[in-house]
């Protein structure tokens, strides 16, 4: 079995994320200890045979492009040397400081050319843009072009203190920020216009009723919503 959504945390990302005010991430009490015997322990005790491990939410970008590019490439090489001291056990999903387009393609060609990534990870907005912004455009054309992989991973909405209530987002804000990152590729047509890219959903309850409404609502066909290891545009893993 391969667990293809698998979190790391590194004592420097943890606190690079504490100065920018995640002192609580995402509304949890705390943010959880990590370690690679425990995760290695963890995957031995449910069958895992291996682990795509990625950066969770909130992820790379804490309103500075150049700290993000410095934090993004730190979190990759760190993931890449993982997976060379653990052969079989773990790969990784690479970090991209986006809304940094220029940035996250440069990181892109990084990642797949020198680490060797299985993919990068995107969260459902980096900054209030969600993934269909025309200004990402750039981006999708590297990917597509990679024929890349693409955890796509919810994050906080950018209004999330209007509509959480104190609550954590994972309760009920990521499902629905999930349904609104993936409508936004469907309804901009990035799907359609690069379907090279595989795009592996976390979250995606929501994403079956939402297609049928919104295929009512809106005229257009969603694509297909497949099993976790099965082919098309999305894939949802969690």
């Amino acid at each position: 079995m391969i667990d293809r959504h698998a979190h790391f945390l590194l004592p420097e990302y943890v606190a690079a994320a504490e100065r920018a005010g995640h002192l609580r991430p995402d509304g949890m009490s705390r943010w959880p200890e990590w370690s690679v015997r425990r995760h290695l322990a963890a995957m031995d005790a449910a069958g895992t045979e291996k682990a795509v491990l990625s950066v969770p939410s909130p992820g790379v970008h804490f309103g500075d492009d150049f700290r993000a590019q410095v934090l993004s490439r730190r979190m990759n090489e760190a993931a890449a040397e993982l997976a060379r001291a653990h052969p079989g056990r773990f790969g990784f999903y690479a970090s991209l400081p986006l809304p940094d387009v220029e940035g996250a393609v440069a990181e892109t060609g990084y990642a797949y050319d020198v680490l060797h990534a299985d993919g990068v990870v995107l969260l459902s907005n980096a900054g209030g843009q969600y993934p269909g912004d025309p200004s990402w455009e750039p981006l999708w054309r590297t990917l597509n072009d990679r024929s890349a992989t693409v955890l796509l991973h919810p994050t906080s909405p950018p209004q999330w203190r209007q509509v959480a209530l104190d609550r954590p987002r994972a309760m009920i804000e990521f499902p629905f920020d999930i349904a609104r990152a993936l409508a936004d590729l469907a309804l901009t047509g990035v799907l359609t216009r690069h379907p090279d890219v595989q795009v592996n959903v976390v979250d995606g309850e929501l994403l079956a009723p939402l297609a049928r409404r919104i295929e009512r609502l809106s005229g257009m066909t969603m694509p297909p919503v497949c099993p976790a290891g099965g082919s098309g545009y999305c894939c949802a893993v969690a």
